[in-house]
C-alpha cells in the first residue's frame, strides 16, 4: 500500500508541473465582444457580432492533442422597467465547437444546434470564421409585447469541450479551460 501511495505521489507531482504551467495561461489572450448590433428582418430580430477570442501556444497543443474548444455567444434581451428588477425576456446561446482533425489536417467548426460543419486549413482561419455571428435570429418581434424600452446584452465565451480518453483522466478536475467576457449592452431600437 505504501508503494503504491508513493508512486502516486511522485506521478502527482511529476503531472501538477505541466498542469500548474497550463492552468496560467491556458485561455489567455484578449476574448471581448468588439462590436454588435440587430437587423429585424421581416418580424425576426437578427444578431450581428465581432468577437476576439484568444489564441496561444497552449490553445494550439491543445487542439492538436486532440481536445475540442466551446466557443459561445450569448444574447439577452431584457426589458427596461423603472421600480423593479428588469424583467428577462429571452435568453438564448449560440453553441459551436472547433476540433482538429488529424486525418485531414483541417480544423472544423460545427454548429451544435443546426450540426452544421465548416472546414479551414489554419486555426487562425477557424477562429477568423468563429470570430463573425451574421443574421443569427434570436428573437421573433412579437414576443416583445409590452410597451417600453428594451436592452440587448451579449457575451462571448469559451470553454474546454470534449477530451480524448487520454486526457480525461488528467484533466477532469480542472475548470481553467472555461472564460466570458464582458457584457455588450444597449438599447434595443423601438
Amino acid at each position: 500500500m505504501t508503494r503504491w501511495w508513493g508512486l502516486l505521489l511522485a506521478a502527482g507531482a511529476l503531472g501538477l508541473a505541466p498542469l500548474t504551467r497550463v492552468r496560467a495561461n491556458a485561455l489567455d489572450g484578449v476574448l471581448a465582444v468588439r462590436s454588435a448590433y440587430v437587423n429585424f428582418n421581416h418580424g425576426v430580430i437578427e444578431l450581428n457580432a465581432r468577437v476576439t477570442y484568444p489564441l496561444n501556444p497552449t490553445i494550439r497543443k491543445a487542439l492538436a492533442n486532440g481536445v475540442t474548444l466551446s466557443f459561445d455567444i450569448e444574447a439577452q434581451i431584457d426589458r427596461v422597467r423603472r421600480f423593479w428588477f428588469d424583467a428577462d425576456v429571452i435568453d438564448v446561446t449560440l453553441q459551436r465547437q472547433l476540433a482538429y482533425h488529424v486525418v485531414t489536417r483541417r480544423f472544423v467548426v460545427s454548429n451544435a444546434q443546426t450540426g452544421a460543419e465548416h472546414s479551414f486549413t489554419t486555426v487562425k482561419k477557424a477562429l477568423h470564421y468563429l470570430e463573425r455571428v451574421r443574421d443569427w435570429p434570436i428573437l421573433v418581434e412579437s414576443q416583445l409585447q409590452d410597451p417600453g424600452s428594451y436592452t440587448i446584452s451579449v457575451r462571448a465565451g469559451v470553454r474546454r469541450g470534449d477530451l480524448p480518453a487520454s486526457l480525461r483522466a488528467l484533466l477532469f478536475w480542472t475548470d481553467d479551460w472555461q472564460r466570458e467576457s464582458a457584457w455588450y449592452t444597449w438599447a434595443l431600437p423601438g
